[in-house]
């Protein structure tokens, strides 16, 4: 048996028998700690995978704690609402739904936002909700309300805190489980693609706003099930537990724990509510004085953990325990994803028209024209600044000509976005790699085939996405064996070299099947047999029908593979023709391959 089941099986039989050999005390600290682990896992969703920093959870716990206590103990309900409070179950799904409301609101809002705005935005939100709690005379105001009723489940009345520990570990233990699943998924992918990089996402067909929505409506949920576990628990809910300090607690458990990492939430949980209880009967008798010291405490320790410990706890722990992570299998016999028919060769795929891109008063590109077929090889080229990149940007829908047009496959780029271009079937690279370093090689790539299938979050959440991921990682598999990386499938990508990393970026842009690849200097950083390697390659999908446009300083790689050259020089095409022609150019000679002589 594999040494993880056995740990994960020791843990759960521990959990089993925690309430018939600790005391009520520490079965108490014990379910505080899944409390707090389930708002923590979901910081740990969208701060650690997603990169969304919020100190404002504790107001979404507070939602489910107040709405909950509100509806269960009024006695004077509308008609129409009676019967929401005949139990606290009915509670709860009200609880989620007015939750996930809210935080789509809140999120329309705060996830605009970008760089230290959007933690600030934050903290605006979850102040005010804090503040309403304690100013509505319906809810108690900063007194808050009592006589919350204990939950019952199968007649049995939970009323005892070693009766709902066992609720609350279940509740925790199936958020953890279905957090896994839908990280180890098409969805999981596109969220943890966030920390890669907008660009990148949407140039893979990502809707990265949806994805942020996505994770801050989830972890919203947990929050708001650990507020509702958290006020039958008690029977009672005033404002105090759901303030700004709270929410910066919840913020420090998880990065703590491992914000990157699922179990990290618990064992940050765990670390910082039994320190906190430690220290709070500690410190007072060493300095002989009440106080919140153990705040300071708390301060230090995260300096020192984002000094020694960036990743948090969790990474360390599994060093110690001989943990294996679980390595993905491919499935030779699922099915074969459909691939698109690919033009005739010679057909007109790409054609730019009098592109002009201003910048105030900076010309990137000053009518600029070229056109790309299928079955063919172009490359741009032109001294540094001649405004490569830019045409590149405009060509790819990153952004939108002054005037001039774009059209793909007949249709005008300006005004999709990035993924429906993706979708259309252009795919491309980027001139600084954007890879997500701690992923797989395997996973990176299937990443690019996030367009060519459909489930979702629950589907992924509840492993019923199966087949659909063994298509998809066989199709990844295909892909990285295809352009010689099939060796490093299971390493990180992080772990390559700057040449690999490359050449997996065009694994991945192959992945989502385009008809027309655009590669921003894939031969940067390439050995010699490696570029030998790409060359092949690129001429094996260009006897596929594949059209391809390189922007590329590397003359020798260039000159011996592409069929038609675009030179470039002050944003304006100088010259265009084959490599030979261009080798002699005058204008070309003078402007970019050294000189007349």
């Amino acid at each position: 048996m594999r040494t993880d089941r056995l740990v994960l099986g020791a843990f759960l039989a521990l959990l089993l028998v925690v309430p018939a050999v600790l005391s009520p005390f520490y079965v108490t600290l014990l379910n505080y700690i899944g409390l707090y682990a389930m708002v923590a896992l979901g910081l740990v969703l969208l701060t650690g995978v997603g990169g969304l920093t919020s100190f404002g959870q504790a107001a979404f716990v507070g939602l489910g704690a107040y709405t909950t206590a509100a509806l269960t103990t009024a006695q004077d309900l509308p008609g129409w609402l009676a019967w929401a409070g005949s139990s606290p179950w009915l509670t709860l799904v009200i609880g989620l739904v007015l939750t996930a409301t809210v935080a789509v609101v809140l999120g329309s809002l705060t996830l605009k936002l970008s760089g230290h705005f959007l933690p600030l935005g934050t903290i605006a939100w979850g102040i005010s909700l804090y503040f309403l709690f304690g100013t509505m005379e319906s809810l108690g105001g900063h007194t808050g309300i009592t006589g919350v009723p204990p939950i019952s489940l199968f007649g049995w009345v939970l009323d005892e805190g070693g009766e709902i520990y066992y609720l609350i570990w279940a509740f925790l233990l199936l958020a953890v489980f279905t957090t896994q699943n839908l990280l180890d998924s098409r969805e999981g992918r596109a969220i943890r693609a966030l920390k890669g990089g907008m660009v990148m996402a949407e140039a893979m067909g990502v809707n990265t706003a949806r994805s942020r929505m996505i994770i801050f409506v989830i972890a919203a949920l947990h929050a708001c099930a650990s507020g509702w576990l958290y006020a039958h628990m008690q029977r009672f809910v005033n404002p105090t537990p759901f303030g700004l300090h709270i929410g910066i607690e919840y913020l420090f458990m998880a990065v703590v724990g491992g914000a990157g990492h699922v179990w990290g939430a618990l064992v940050g949980a765990g670390l910082i509510t039994v320190l906190k209880q430690w220290l709070q009967d500690l410190l007072p008798k060493l300095f002989g004085a009440s106080g919140n010291f153990e705040v300071i405490v708390f301060g230090l320790m995260m300096v020192l953990v984002l000094q020694r410990a960036r990743d948090g706890l969790w990474p360390i722990l599994k060093r110690l325990v001989p943990v294996r992570g679980v390595q993905k299998t491919i499935d030779p016999n699922a099915e074969t994803l459909p691939r698109r028919t690919l033009p005739k060769a010679g057909e007109l795929i790409l054609e730019a028209k009098d592109v002009t891109r201003k910048f105030g008063g900076l010309v990137a590109n000053n009518n600029m024209s070229l056109t790309v077929r299928a079955g063919e090889i172009l490359a741009l080229i032109g001294p540094n600044g001649a405004g490569k990149s830019t045409m590149f940007n405009q060509i790819s829908g990153v952004d939108t000509p002054t005037s001039g047009e774009v059209r793909f496959l007949g249709k005008p780029v300006a005004g999709h976005d990035s993924r429906e271009i993706a979708r259309m079937g252009m795919s491309r690279t980027f001139q600084h790699v954007k890879l997500l370093p701690t992923m797989t090689v395997l996973e990176n790539v299937a990443i690019g085939a996030h367009l060519r299938s459909h489930k979702g979050v629950l589907s992924s959440a509840w492993r019923l996405d199966r087949d659909e991921e063994a298509r998809l990682l066989k199709e990844a598999a295909w892909q990285i064996e295809r352009v010689g990386l099939k060796e490093h499938m299971y390493e990180e990508a992080g772990s390559l070299a700057l040449g690999q990393q490359r050449i997996l970026e065009i694994a991945r842009a192959l992945c989502s099947d385009p008809c027309l690849l655009l590669l921003d200097e894939p031969a940067a950083g390439l050995r010699f047999k490696e570029k030998e390697a790409l060359g092949e390659l690129l001429r094996k999908l260009r006897s596929e029908g594949m059209a391809t446009l390189i922007v590329e300083h590397d003359m020798d790689f260039v000159m011996g593979l592409v069929d038609r050259i675009v030179v470039m020089e002050f944003g304006q095409k100088i010259a265009e023709g084959l490599p030979d022609e261009i080798q002699r150019n005058p204008a070309v000679l003078e402007a970019y391959l050294g000189g007349v002589d």
